[in-house]
């Protein structure tokens, strides 16, 4: 009986190693991964704020107001006039919504209370 006993202690003592070397190999490409994709977002972002460098550049309005300026022609741009904004009586608001009621107190049926 002592045989059996040590013979499958030793049999569990084995599996839990080998289950142990096992997960550690998982835990090491997991987390290798997550530094892979952490390395891959920093970069996305780099790249994101090198973009809104140069658009914010190239959006100069200075830049844009020269080359508005050298394609005029074949733009067809006119420039802005006065008559061309609407007035604030033009605007078409939306009406007012009127709360609905829906407890009336009859106020002058009430007599002050003194």
């Amino acid at each position: 009986m002592r045989s059996f006993f040590y013979v499958m202690t030793a049999l569990s003592v084995i599996g839990l190693a080998f289950w142990a070397y096992h997960e550690n190999y998982e835990t090491q490409e997991a987390l290798s991964k997550a530094e892979k994709l952490q390395r891959e977002i920093s970069e996305a972002r780099q790249r994101l704020r090198i973009l809104n460098a140069e658009w914010a550049y190239l959006n100069r309005p200075d830049r844009l107001r020269d080359l508005a300026e050298i394609n005029f022609d074949k733009l067809g741009l006119l420039p802005l006039q006065p008559y061309q904004f609407g007035k604030i009586d033009q605007v078409a608001y939306p009406p007012k919504e009127l709360l609905p009621i829906t407890n009336p107190v009859d106020v002058i049926n009430l007599e002050l209370a003194e």
